[in-house]
């Protein structure tokens, strides 16, 4: 039987439902799975590039990398990222052969997501210009929104994603206005994690919007979306953007492209509470 051998680099992982993901996608496919989770919050001097090194070396397949190492991973694959994302500033898929491909599943992912709830994005608020959001303003300016305005704690990372998709960078002291006329709010931060409580949206400044989407998917109903849905917004989880990221992934790791009409519901077992 076929391995496909991978694993996860991120912080804070211990949570995560991707192995899981995987293995009932490579049981659909008559795979085994071989998948090593190295959560960094817990190695000591840690080495991204050394790891993944060892790790080709030793013929693994792949690599899933989350916060806050896919600007790192884009640098890694360099010149193999795949066409359709090789305009991105992250990477969260690394594919080992003669070469590194890199892909961007949460962008492939975020897209067949959105696209599902039927809705315009019209102007939107988006806080965080890490890692995910270097695939979500991409993605959102592709589905349409006509205007984004991104928020980050480093005004500059703020400016250079803004600048790189056509969006504009806000200074957090502006947010509030700005949220205040958006169509939809989307929080690209690690709140709302166990590990990193809290909302970047006051739940003051929410009920004018139409829409929110959280990328945090562990757990699934954030405070943010919590509160987002008490003031009556059409809320997107982040665990939908998990399915549809962890299929994504599987066909980049294996070249099998499963239905996702079958795939998908069975994912919906690994929903967090």
């Amino acid at each position: 039987m076929t391995t496909l051998r991978a694993g996860l680099i991120g912080e804070h992982i211990s949570r995560t439902r991707l192995p899981a993901a995987l293995r009932i996608m490579c049981d659909h496919a008559g795979l085994d799975l071989d998948f090593t989770l190295f959560d960094t919050a817990e190695i000591e001097d840690f080495d991204f590039d050394t790891t993944l090194d060892m790790a080709r070396q030793d013929g693994w397949t792949g690599m899933t990398v989350t916060h806050p190492f896919k600007t790192m991973a884009r640098d890694y694959a360099a010149g193999g990222m795949e066409e359709g994302v090789a305009h991105l500033g992250a990477c969260n898929t690394l594919v080992f052969g003669a070469g590194v491909a890199g892909h961007n599943t949460d962008y492939t992912g975020f897209l067949a997501a959105f696209a599902a709830h039927a809705i315009a994005p019209g102007t939107v608020v988006m806080m965080g210009a890490g890692g995910v959001a270097q695939a979500l303003a991409p993605a959102l300016m592709e589905l349409g929104a006509t205007h984004l305005a991104i928020c980050d704690t480093d005004p500059a990372r703020a400016a250079a994603l803004a600048a790189g998709c056509g969006a504009e960078p806000v200074a957090l002291a502006d947010a509030p206005g700005f949220v205040a006329r958006a169509d939809g709010l989307v929080n690209a931060t690690p709140l709302g994690m166990a590990e990193y409580p809290g909302s970047a949206f006051p739940a003051a400044t929410l009920g004018p919007q139409r829409w929110a989407f959280d990328a945090v998917y562990t757990p699934t109903r954030t405070a943010f979306l919590q509160d987002s849905a008490a003031a009556g917004l059409h809320c997107i989880t982040g665990f939908e953007l998990f399915r549809a990221m962890a299929l994504r992934s599987f066909e980049a790791y294996t070249g099998l492209a499963l239905p996702a009409d079958e795939i998908l519901p069975l994912l919906d077992r690994l929903k967090p509470e």
